[in-house]
């Protein structure tokens, strides 16, 4: 089932469960959603633009999920309309929460994708990319244990970053079978289409070298396409 809009009976989008799981614990103003899902680096879990959440900020109001609890005047700044969930965006919120954890959807990650197709490129390249994903990853792992270490220290209960926990777990081991992977490519531990003697070498040239282009047909000009249908017709 696809995500629907906000309001609707069916799942809500990752960023409106986002917002309707901040309001349910305070309420807030679009701006300082924003600013409370970038400190807790929530923005890993959705991904949003400050405009993507005030339009859904807008959508779950106009469906009676969230309500209008006051309006703020801070200095010269602008009005700020502050929110807060309601009982039908409280019953939302368990109801996709509950759907979330209890289904496994399948899942399309580019990841497993590029995996499949690796063998198009040469295999250099592969090591190449490879390389330089695996330092991405772990410079991600290293960021998410930093902050669960420091969760923890403030003595914050686990209950509030459980996606952390899962995330180190998944990540490492992903990192483990890639760097796996990688000491294998390049030892020579895996056959490649660009090997010597490869079996499937002759595979190669459809990913290397671009099919030849048909020549064009030469243009007929309209006198001579006119004196061939008279003599098709005798």
């Amino acid at each position: 089932m696809e995500n629907c809009r906000a309001g609707c009976d069916g799942p809500l989008a990752p960023l409106a469960v986002l917002i309707l799981g901040l309001v349910a614990e305070r309420p807030m103003h679009p701006y300082e959603m924003a600013q409370t899902a970038m400190e807790r680096r929530e923005d890993r879990l959705v991904k949003f633009r400050p405009g993507t959440l005030y339009h859904t900020v807008d959508r779950l109001a106009g469906n009676g999920l969230i309500e209008v609890y006051d309006v703020r005047r801070e200095g010269n700044r602008p009005e700020r309309t502050v929110y807060a969930i309601t009982a039908t965006g409280r019953g939302a919120l368990v109801a996709n929460i509950e759907q979330i954890l209890q289904r496994h959807p399948t899942e399309y990650p580019d990841l497993y994708l590029a995996l499949s197709e690796a063998h198009a490129l040469p295999l250099q390249r592969v090591i190449e990319l490879l390389s330089v994903r695996i330092e991405a990853m772990r410079a991600e792992l290293s960021d998410i244990v930093e902050a669960d270490a420091d969760a923890r220290a403030r003595g914050i209960p686990e209950m509030f970053y459980l996606d952390a926990g899962c995330r180190i777990v998944t990540l490492r081991s992903q990192i483990d079978w890639l760097a796996e992977f990688l000491d294998r490519l390049s030892e020579g531990g895996v056959e490649w289409l660009d090997d010597p003697g490869s079996r499937w070498a002759a595979m190669q040239h459809s990913f290397s070298t671009p099919a030849p282009e048909s020549p064009a047909a030469p243009a007929i000009e309209p006198s001579t396409a006119r004196s061939s249908q008279r003599v098709i017709r005798k």
